[in-house]
């Protein structure tokens, strides 16, 4: 989406991070009791979000690369990551095995790596100039990054023992096989799973099966809908699959067949007028699904609002 490209890019020009979050209202957890809207703080500019230990989340901000740390029970939240001008956080990832924050860095070509308690910097991989690192996945045996913009993942190798390897062990995995990159934002939300790497091209609307060591993408087949087009953000709850469908204003719920070849359109989630503004990505937590409104199409200012909607995900 060539267009989004452009509204990302001119929304980082725009690096101010004022206003403090506004608390929702909570009670004993059931689902009627959860807040139904979460606010973030004014001037946010959130696009990733990923689900931590227990109720916790973290949202990154495109404006200065901040972290905000929140409770889906209780809609409170605070800034863990301070901004810095001339950072940014797009997609975002809990790395519950090692209790790490990771942070792709969009046109910056940096991935950042942070304490997920403390919000302390362990690490920073610097891919270079000229891509748009936009979602990450962490598996037991490394990070994975989608460029959209260069047809490759970025790749940061995990060892058994825990800890970070050294910026240059860091390598670029060309994409083959069915994925052919085109004008716009191409590989964009990545997830893992059976041993695999799924992920969407936003410009055509596919899926893909990727082999996390060859770099080889074969086709997911939809069936029930012709495409995903706009999808942005992925989240995976067994063998449900959620795509964020930012600019259709939606989430697209698939079941994922046998061996990854094909995924079923179930349903759409989608919220009242107002409640969904150009949504990017969603967590799943507490048999709901959380997503992240970016609002690309309103001009950020310092005193924008922007929020994440509850959309129930499971009847």
């Amino acid at each position: 989406m060539k267009t989004r490209l452009v509204l990302l890019l001119g929304l980082l020009m725009a690096l101010s991070l004022v206003g403090a979050p506004t608390v929702a209202a909570h009670g004993p957890w059931h689902s009627k009791s959860l807040p139904s809207q979460i606010d973030l703080p004014n001037g946010f500019q959130p696009e990733g979000i990923t689900k931590g230990r227990g109720n916790t989340f973290y949202v990154g901000s495109l404006a200065d690369g901040a972290i905000w740390k929140g409770n889906f029970r209780t809609g409170t939240g605070r800034i863990l990551v301070p901004g810095v001008s001339g950072q940014v956080a797009v997609g975002t990832e809990y790395d519950w095995r090692r209790g790490r924050l990771w942070v792709a860095g969009g046109p910056t070509g940096l991935v950042r790596v942070y304490n997920a308690r403390s919000g302390k910097l362990l690490e920073t991989y610097d891919f270079g100039p000229g891509g748009f690192l936009n979602d990450l996945v962490a598996t037991r045996k490394a990070v994975y990054v989608t460029d959209s913009v260069n047809q490759q993942l970025d790749v940061i190798p995990l060892s058994h023992g825990g800890k970070l390897p050294s910026p240059s062990a860091a390598f670029k995995l060309p994409l083959t096989g069915d994925i052919q990159y085109a004008a716009g934002f191409n590989a964009n939300g990545i997830v893992a799973k059976s041993g695999w790497l799924i992920l969407v091209q936003s410009i055509t609307g596919q899926l893909f099966r990727v082999n996390p060591r060859t770099g080889n993408a074969r086709e997911i087949e939809l069936r029930g809908t012709l495409d995903v087009t706009n999808g942005d953000g992925l989240e995976l709850h067994g063998r449900t699959l959620y795509v964020v469908r930012n600019a259709s204003n939606l989430v697209a719920v698939l079941k994922l067949g046998w061996a990854l070849r094909s995924a079923r359109w179930v349903k759409d989630l989608t919220s009242s007028p107002g409640k969904l503004d150009f949504p990017t990505t969603g967590a799943f937590a507490l048999n709901q699904l959380w997503v992240v409104n970016a609002r690309f199409t309103t001009p950020p200012t310092p005193t924008t609002p922007y929020w994440i909607t509850k959309l129930p995900a499971k009847k």
